[in-house]
């Protein structure tokens, strides 16, 4: 790369970010703090087994995927209820542009191993999952219950 690439490639960078439109911050800035809510929630959870005999942060880890190993979309927040017990993954559906979350129930859900992954298995279709209402992105995670 030539020094005037080089030095132009921040002001590119910069002028990328600038033709960002107010929703797409606002989004981003909703995705950012889903990630932080979901790592201290996984933090304070520890190792503790949350859902379908995984920690939250190995739910957190894994891949929504159908029955055929197709990956449907990534896990980015686990959802409580009242009680404590989680009753929904909230996802980002795969190749979604602009990027679309929605709320997978936890009932029907399985395991599947990858190699040295875990996924999360659905017999929900894409369809289906683009079927599903937008998530309330803002929505909080429910303490996690002391042991």
């Amino acid at each position: 790369m030539t020094l005037a690439r080089a030095a132009a490639l921040p002001i590119l960078l910069c002028a990328l970010a600038a033709c960002q439109s107010q929703a797409e911050k606002q989004a981003d800035a909703a995705a950012d703090r889903i990630e932080q809510q979901a790592e201290t929630s996984a933090a304070a959870a520890g190792s503790a087994v949350a859902a379908l005999g995984l920690s939250e942060a190995q739910l957190l880890d894994a891949d929504l995927v159908g029955t055929d190993g197709k990956d449907l979309g990534d896990v980015e927040q686990v959802r409580r209820g009242a009680d404590g017990a989680v009753n929904g993954l909230l996802v980002e559906i795969e190749h979604s542009k602009p990027d679309r979350y929605v709320v997978v129930p936890i009932d029907g859900l399985t395991t599947r191993r990858n190699g040295d992954d875990i996924d999360v298995q659905t017999t929900m279709t894409a369809a289906d999952l683009a079927a599903l209402p937008d998530a309330t992105l803002d929505a909080t995670v429910a303490p996690t219950p002391a042991a």
